[in-house]
């Protein structure tokens, strides 16, 4: 069941998104756009309520509701900074705006560096929803499945550290003029 309302939730974000950005730049409605945006991040509200009242209930958690908390603290940590990638790609392409920026050498370096914080930010989320699934399960036996999940916030701090200091060693090279992609 959890596994349905995070695909929901997923496709809900995407789905606000799609239509806030519509409205903002097709229709030239601002302000409907914004409220659109806006409640993109309500799916993620949906999605901690399901998971909590599911453990709430007396179920055991699953591999299902530790991906919840994941998903939960990266959309938490990332999800403006991808509203606002969508956004430069949406105007650029509807409405005239300008062109995205490819980074490089020291500003793609400091975006790393940027994202890590994100990714920091990700993982204690993920981390705080994870403790409390536990103490609303209330049983380490039948949160066991969601506490497997800490580790792997580890690794994935660990991965983006290692990316953000390989770009800093190693920094993104600018292309020569006249150079394609």
């Amino acid at each position: 069941m959890i596994v349905v309302v995070i695909v929901a939730c997923e496709i809900l974000f995407w789905v606000f998104l799609a239509v806030g950005l519509s409205a903002r730049y097709l229709l030239r409605r601002r302000r409907a756009g914004a409220v659109l945006l806006a409640l993109s991040p309500l799916t993620d509200l949906v999605l901690l309520a399901a998971t909590a009242l599911d453990l709430a209930g007396g179920g055991t958690a699953t591999p299902a509701h530790g991906l919840a908390a994941l998903y939960l603290g990266f959309s938490v940590a990332y999800g403006h900074a991808m509203i606002r990638w969508a956004d430069v790609r949406f105007a650029h392409r509807f409405a005239g705006g300008p062109a995205p920026v490819k980074l490089t050498g020291r500003a793609y370096t400091r975006a790393c560096w940027r994202d890590l914080l994100r990714t920091i930010l990700g993982a204690a989320v993920a981390a705080a929803v994870i403790g409390l699934l536990v103490a609303i399960a209330g049983d380490a036996g039948r949160s066991a499945a969601v506490t497997a999940f800490l580790p792997a916030l580890g690794i994935v701090v660990g991965v983006d550290l290692l990316w953000a200091v390989s770009y800093t060693i190693w920094p993104r090279a600018t292309p020569r003029k006249g150079a394609s992609y």
